[in-house]
């Protein structure tokens, strides 16, 4: 594996940071996870907006676009994987230990922002998966909400309940008692006949293959409440590495049959558009 970091290659021994970054010491950066298939990127330009969104957001400098497609062509290069993931980083980069950005101390110049871009070889997700409900909330009314930010923990602690009962993905209800999104997933139900999906105001993240499900079906943006999981006639995640993944349990509630016939046929719409246009826009 080889590793951008700040401008050039590292092997992975030397691909380091500062200890003082504040992506490290207080989770203030954010980042992007893209797909790769047989070398190139699935929707770069996609992930690459989101990234400068979640960026403004949290007030870090837009990333520099040409930058970063740059460092993700020389990592792949350096490591043309068949099936992978590409990893952006930004982060607010070094400052001293405490929660003011670019503190560099009076007549010192701020370090600048850290970017990092790794790719990593994976297995395909399976095609189906089962979900918890967690007892943890989303925040929709967050500073952060809706952002991809490396602020992770929460969703580190909730995908660990999920394991813990034999689940795959966990899901958030927000403070509302609504349905928002997985850890690493947006959720979509299909009831009385009806394709729906969480709105961005409940706090989920703009996912990417939410977005091209919604553009290439007849999917709707609905409040849900978070019971709709045990009514629903099919269940299914979407996410950058998982594409379209049918839901076979919900925490007690099995969903036999799926993928359900709404969820197929739009899992064969996304692998054949996705396969025609590899740079939706």
């Amino acid at each position: 594996m080889r590793i951008w970091v700040n401008g050039a290659l590292r092997e992975p021994a030397d691909a380091t940071v500062s200890v003082l970054d504040r992506g490290f010491t207080v989770g203030d950066g954010v980042f992007e996870t893209v797909k790769v298939v047989g070398g190139r990127t699935f929707a770069l330009e996609l992930h690459l907006d989101r990234l400068e969104r979640s960026a403004r957001a949290l007030g870090l400098p837009r990333p520099d676009r040409e930058l970063v497609r740059a460092a993700c062509a020389d990592v792949l290069a350096a490591e043309p994987v068949p099936l992978g993931r590409l990893r952006i980083t930004c982060t607010s980069g070094p400052a001293p230990l405490g929660p003011v950005r670019d503190d560099a101390g009076e007549g010192a110049e701020p370090l600048g922002p850290t970017l990092v871009v790794a790719v990593g070889a994976t297995d395909p997700s399976p095609p189906t998966a089962a979900v918890v409900t967690v007892p943890w909330t989303r925040n929709e009314h967050s500073a952060i909400a809706g952002t991809k930010a490396t602020s992770y923990a929460e969703n580190v602690v909730a995908l660990a309940r999920a394991h813990e009962y034999g689940a795959n993905e966990a899901v958030f209800g927000n403070t509302a008692g609504q349905l928002c999104e997985g850890t690493a997933s947006n959720v979509f139900v299909v009831l009385g006949g009806r394709l729906l999906t969480p709105p961005l105001s409940s706090g989920c993240l703009a996912g990417i293959t939410r977005a091209l499900a919604l553009r290439w079906s007849d999917a709707e943006e609905a409040d849900l409440p978070l019971s709709v999981l045990r009514e629903a006639d099919e269940v299914f995640l979407t996410g950058s590495l998982r594409d379209i993944q049918a839901v076979t349990r919900v925490d007690d509630r099995e969903l036999p049959g799926a993928p359900g016939p709404v969820t197929a046929a739009l899992a064969a719409v996304f692998a054949e558009r996705a396969a025609a246009d590899p740079e939706p826009r």
